[in-house]
Parts: structure tokens; sequence; C-alpha cells
């Protein structure tokens, strides 16, 4: 008998080079292999008699191969075998393209088998590529035809028939699999055990029975995530952490002092906040909120308590200009508190002096000063947490769009403990996130959620422009900058394959296409559609100190329009700026033009958001007129998410989840089975001492989505 660990290259009569092939899928063991799930299935269940055949219809038939011909067409250089196959009612042809070794696989007189889709031609009805194979016996068993017969994932030179063929042998062989879910939880939620659903999905009799097999896989991924969340909450409760007071009047002097109101949800946001910093045990929250709702402010007051408290704060960013956007907020608004701030980044480091002088400093002196506490705010990019960063008194832990930064990355910055003490963990996101995700890849975190604009913003007129009317909108862009506004051009990545210079673009990387895309758009405005405007041009490739300055001199008016790619997506604040233009918006998903969108309406005059797109497809419009009808970011997610899946949502290389896992989190009836059948398990056994075969299987779990 076969184990699931057994190597592919143990099982005699595979050749080697079959083994290569499945190398190429990652497929090494039986448990590799059998954790290759079909991609769909063709339902060739239903046999026809030749006679009875429709044009269209996808059908299995059953006759006598009568005659086999190979030839060769000289126009295309390309192989055509012809097969004629007959039953008792009449007589077919069957046609395949450039596989000339099935002329020799098919046998005159013999009874096979031929599975596909039935085309009309000239000369009547024909099977076109169908699958075959011969019937041996008084029925013959079948693995490609007569029946749910699976498509996989496959390789050049290792089709879905080969793995089938493969499949069915281990399948047969292969020792019965311990199930690490507790049967309880298997029967309360209907779901088969391990065994009986790897049958389900590879060998289906029905696609109910295949369907229940995936969810039984799906189920157990979002399992043991649940699993690791609900552990993680436990964990942390655990842990010690600086107490954070705050009496109501400091705290209602501090709101007193700021030049605007707050929300009533930037106050519930305060509050649950300031709640659990005042606890002795580590806060981990998230706090969501739409682009422009002032999470940055809510964020900035639970670290100027912690300064109050004689601790420091670490205030994480994804870029460098979002790092100069939070200093810029924090030193303004609360520069008369005279709290030391800094900011330090890979290209410079800045402080804010408690006479409330700002100056640049070395970053050695920065340092420095982070050790020594002086420094009592510090915002930067992962600059500060590297090794050679050491803060004497780290109370709070700030990162603005967590999902952009690793799990290592947040782990650096909790690892900084001081006397056995852990920081508070606060996460900010912009990028709405669904309530699914909410549950899971996040659901370690408490939520804490910003639900409107400040008073006084207005809403920002959204518009689709066709390419007709493409003039039309750079004459309203004009007619926005001669009354004093300004406005972003965005450029989205080129996705097709380009060579330069005899090198493949996709050796140069993503950021190289970007650039070409944002020259190109940059020449053309600045040249031939507003050569009388002033047209900045901002990219990832530029150093920072002229990222900085371009920014600058945008921020100071000295630029009417700013070309850029997606890099003004966060941290970028002109209230001045009025015009958002998105060129190739379909090419975008619904959220990051939601937080395109949102850089603009931050002022006192009316603001717009112009959708080009060149596309004629019905999905493309059904998901910019999305964009138009969405009352607020939350519900754009939710069909954000069903649009594009949780893979191009989250980026799948950061999450590491299984194909099923990364589907189900669009599930939200499987997301609560799941988490209400963590919470039962942790609930009995919180360290897993009675589920040895689970505890197991968690632990390698958390190795492959990269949580340890």
């Amino acid at each position: 008998m076969l184990s699931i660990t057994t190597p592919l290259a143990n099982i005699k009569g595979l050749p080697s080079r079959f083994l290569l092939k499945f190398q190429k899928l990652t497929i090494k063991t039986v448990r590799d292999l059998l954790w290759h799930f079909p991609t769909r299935y063709e339902d060739f269940s239903t046999t026809v008699k030749i006679a009875d055949l429709e044009t269209n219809q996808t059908a299995t038939i059953q006759g006598f191969i009568r005659k086999v011909a190979l030839r060769r067409t000289f126009r295309k250089r390309m192989v055509v075998v012809e097969a004629t196959i007959a039953d008792d009612t009449a007589a077919i042809t069957a046609i395949w393209f450039n596989q000339p070794f099935i002329a020799k696989n098919l046998r005159i007189g013999h009874l096979a088998n031929f599975a596909g889709k039935v085309s009309a031609g000239d000369e009547g009805l024909f099977l076109s590529n169908p699958s075959y194979e011969l019937v041996t016996g008084a029925v013959g068993e079948t693995r490609h035809t007569a029946g749910l017969i699976p498509t996989y994932p496959e390789t050049k030179g290792l089709t879905s028939k080969g793995i089938r063929y493969l499949m069915r042998v281990i399948l047969g062989n292969v020792a019965p699999i311990e199930d690490f879910i507790p049967p309880d939880i298997l029967l309360k939620n209907r779901l088969p055990e391990v065994n009986t659903a790897l049958h389900a999905i590879h060998s289906p009799k029905t696609l109910e029975e295949a369907a229940a097999g995936k969810k039984r896989f799906a189920f157990e991924d979002l399992f043991l995530l649940q699993i690791n969340n609900i552990k993680a909450r436990l964990e942390l409760a655990k842990e010690k952490a600086p107490s954070l007071p705050v009496g109501e009047e400091d705290l209602h002097a501090i709101i007193a002092k700021l030049p605007f109101q707050l929300t009533p949800s930037q106050h519930q946001s305060l509050h649950e906040i300031v709640e659990d910093i005042g606890k002795a045990r580590p806060m981990n929250r998230l706090l969501q909120g739409d682009v422009g709702s002032g999470k940055t402010v809510i964020a900035a007051i639970a670290a100027i308590i912690a300064a109050k408290n004689g601790y420091q704060t670490a205030f994480m960013a994804p870029t460098e200009v979002l790092a100069r956007q939070h200093y810029k907020t924090l030193t303004t608004i609360f520069g008369h508190l005279r709290i030391p701030i800094g900011m330090l980044t890979s290209s410079e480091s800045k402080i804010f002096f408690e006479e409330g002088l700002a100056s640049d400093i070395k970053k050695s002196e920065a340092q420095k000063r982070i050790e020594s506490g002086e420094i009592k705010i510090i915002i930067g990019t992962h600059a500060i947490i590297q090794k050679s960063i050491a803060f004497k008194s780290l109370a709070l832990a700030i990162v603005d769009e967590q999902h952009r930064f690793g799990v290592s990355q947040r782990a650096a910055l909790l690892a900084q403990k001081q006397k056995a003490l852990v920081p508070h963990f606060l996460s900010m996101s912009a990028t709405p996130i669904p309530r699914t995700l909410t549950l899971t890849i996040f659901g370690d975190l408490d939520l804490s959620l910003i639900t409107e604009l400040p008073v006084g913003r207005k809403p920002i007129i959204t518009k689709v422009v066709a390419p007709e009317n493409r003039a039309n909108a750079y004459a309203f862009v004009r007619g926005e900058v001669k009354k004093g506004r300004q406005a972003f051009v965005i450029c989205p990545r080129i996705e097709k394959a380009e060579h330069v210079e005899g090198e493949a673009l996709s050796t140069l990387g993503a950021a190289w296409s970007e650039v070409k895309a944002v020259k190109e758009e940059y020449e053309k405005l600045s040249q031939k559609v507003f050569p009388d405007l002033k047209v900045g041009m901002l990219h990832g490739k530029l150093k920072s100190a002229e990222k900085a300055k371009i920014m600058a001199d945008f921020s100071e008016k000295n630029l009417d329009i700013l070309v850029s790619t997606s890099v003004v997506e966060v941290g970028v604040d002109i209230p001045n700026a009025t015009i958002m233009l998105i060129e190739g918006a379909e090419r975008f998903g619904l959220s990051q033009l939601y937080q395109f969108r949102g850089r603009v309406g931050r002022g006192e005059h009316q603001s717009f958001c112009l959708l080009f797109t060149d596309s004629s497809s019905e999905s493309a419009a059904r998901r910019l007129q999305s964009l138009l009808e969405a009352k607020n970011g939350f519900e754009l997610a939710e069909k954000d998410l069903a649009i594009r899946g949780p893979g191009e949502f989250l980026g799948e290389s950061q999450t590491g989840l299984p194909d099923l896992a990364m589907q189900a989190l669009n599930n939200m009836e499987l997301v609560k089975l799941a988490r209400a059948a963590a919470a039962a398990v942790i609930k009995k056994d919180q360290t897993l001492k009675s589920h040895p075969a689970l505890k197991e299987k968690f632990a390698s779990f958390r190795k492959q989505i990269h949580l340890e």
C-alpha cells in the first residue's frame, strides 16, 4: 500500500519523464497529487446513439472504429487525424489536430468510447477533439468517457488524461488517511470524511458529490485559519501591555484643539481605542474607514496619549509619500502640544522638537534620540523596524494599510518588548475589507469603523468617459484648472508582453511597464493636449528625493496636472486637487479605483472623478457602474470581492491559502460555520492536546500560510 508521504519516484512503472512534468506542477508525493484538485468537470455521462446526436451537444458515443486516416494540411502545416466510428444506428467522424500519436492508438475493428462536443461541418456532424478510450470486457471500466470527467491544471507534456490515469491508480492503492477534523464537526456540518471527499473530488458520480468534496476541503482550511485567529486572541490576552490611561478632561482638551469636529463614528472609534490602551493587556485592533474619513487623527490621538504617559509610538506607513503625509498631519494639527515627533525613512530623517521647531537630522542622530526615548512618536516606513532601531519604551505600534505589509514586518513591531510588555497594536486601512475577510484573514483583530466622511465634504461626481467624449473631458479639465484647481491623471500598468532593446519586459519587471505608461501619457498631455499648462510626472522608479520634490510642487500649486502611476493611491492629501482622471479604468480593481477617487474631494470645492475606458465589454461596464452606484466603500468591497475573487483582492502570494480556501472566502455561510466549529474545539481543548491529528495539521498549516 502507498502512504500519502510516498514520493512519486517510488511508484513502480511511472516513467521518469512524467516525474519531471509533475515536478513542474510542484507535485512530488502521493499527497501532492491527491490534493491536485480538478478545476472543472466535463459531463460525458450521457451515452447517445450516433443517429440521435445534435449540434453543440456534449455526449459520449460507443461504436466500432471503421477507419483511421492521418493527413497533413499544406497551408497551416497541421497534422489532422480522422477516424470513422459506427454503431448500429449511424456513423460519425472524429477529428483531432496536431496529435499524430492518436492514429497509432486507435485500432480498426475495436470497440471504443468517444466523448466530446458535437460540431457541424460541410459534410455533416463530427466530434471535435474528443476524449477516447478502448472498451474491454463486457462493459469495460471508463476513466475518460461516459461519466463526469475531471479536468486538472496541466503543464506541457502532461495532460488531464495522464493525471486521471495515475490518480485512479493511487486512489486504489493508498492507505486510508487519518482525518484531523473531529467526527462530531464533520457530522454537524454535513461534511464527508477525508477519504470519501478525495474520491468525490477525483471520481464523482454527480456534480453534487464533487461539490460536497470541495466544500469539505474549503471548510478545513477556513477551520484551521479560524483556530489560528482564536488561539492568537487567547495568547495575546495572556500578555501584558503598558496601561495608557487618559482622563476625560485631558482627552476633551486634546479634541477641543482640533481644527474640525469629529464625526460620531470617529468619536466611537476613539472611545474603543482609548478603552483598549487603558488596559494592561495588548490592544489588537483594525481601524477601517473610507479614504479621507479621518483615521490618522484618531490614531494620532492614541499616540499622544501614549506620549503623555511617557511612552513611545511607532507609526509605520507602506510608502515614503504616506509617511511624510502622516508627519505633516501630526506636526500641523498637534504641534502645539510640543511632543517630539520624528520621521525616519530610507532617504530622510526629521525631528519636530518640543519647542515647536522642525529640522532634518542624520539617521544616526535620529536612532540615538529614539533609543534614548526622547522622540515619543516615530513615523516611518519599514526603516523603523530595522535591527539598528531600538526603542526605549515602545507602547503602541500603528500600521497603516496593514494588508501591504507581510506578517514578519508586523511581528517585528510587536516584538519590541520592554520589561516583558507587549506594545498595543492598531492597524488602519482605507481599503474597505469585505466582512468575510475581516472574519478570516483579519479575524484576530477587533474592528472599529469610521462610517461617514467629515462634515462639509461634498460627494464626488463620478462619470465614465467613452472614447468619443475624450476631447470634451480634456476641455472640462482645462476649465477647472483655469479656475485655479488641479488634477491627477492615473495610468495603469501595461500588461502585454513587449521587448525593449532585446530584453523581455518580464525581466525588467512591472515597475518598468508602469514607467513607460506614465511617460507616454505625460508626453502626450504636456506636449499635445495641455501645452499651456504645467504638467508633472510621478512614478515608482524615481528616487525618493525626486518624488518628494514633485509632490511638494503639486502641493504648493506649482503644477496644474500630475500624471502618475498608482503610487498616489495612498498618502496624498491635496485639498486643491478636484479632478481624478483615470486612464484604462477597467484595468483596476474597484477598491483601488475607490482609493484613487478618494484622493480628491478633500477641500471646499466640488470634485470630479473621470473614468476613461476603451473597453467595450459588458463586464467592464458593469464593474465601473458599480463604482458609480455604491453608497460606500464597504458595499463596493463586497462587489469587488465577488467580481475579482479573494486572490486578486488580497494578493495570493501573501496569503499562501490554497485555491479552494481562497474561493471560499466569498462564502459567508461557510466562514461562519468554520468559525463556530473552531470556537467549539478551542473552548474544550485550547492546546489541542486531546486532538493530536488536528494539532499536527495546525502546525503545518501555520507554516504553509506563513504564520510562523
